[in-house]
């Protein structure tokens, strides 16, 4: 698990571009962590609710990833669902903290949170992820 996770950090240009920083609880318990930054806003202050979907959807897919990568698979979303609570500003630290709820064979129900540095919940959401085996990925070829 860990190398592929290693390789899931080099590959993932979208965590990397936006400082978003992974850290593994458990297999299928993650966090993420971002500092809300110019380049994510929408307004002059205010975040796009596109970069929380799109923070929100790597915490629910690396929770799932964390859970299935040492037995050789990949994961992708099939569908998520989110709720915003609360804007975030520039300048906020965003925490998210996402979870496996339930792992059948192929499928899996993740779900998570996203946090400012209040501990306002700024956002919900669940989702469902695809687990594949690795071989049908290009980031086979990384490892």
């Amino acid at each position: 698990m860990e190398q592929l996770l290693e390789i899931y950090n080099q590959v993932n240009q979208f965590g990397t571009d936006n400082d978003m920083k992974l850290s593994i609880i458990k297999p299928g318990e993650i966090t993420y962590k971002m500092d809300v930054v110019e380049k994510h806003l929408a307004t002059p202050k205010t975040i796009h609710g596109g970069m929380i979907a799109a923070m929100m959807d790597g915490l629910l897919g690396v929770a799932a990833l964390s859970l299935v990568a040492s037995t050789g698979r990949l994961v992708s979303t099939i569908e998520f669902k989110i709720n915003y609570f609360k804007p975030a500003f520039l300048g906020d630290t965003l925490t998210g903290k996402g979870r496996v709820d339930n792992a059948g064979k192929r499928i899996i129900s993740s779900s998570g949170e996203i946090y400012n540095q209040k501990g306002d919940m700024i956002a919900k959401a669940m989702g469902t992820f695809n687990a594949y085996p690795i071989e049908k990925s290009d980031v086979s070829k990384h490892i």
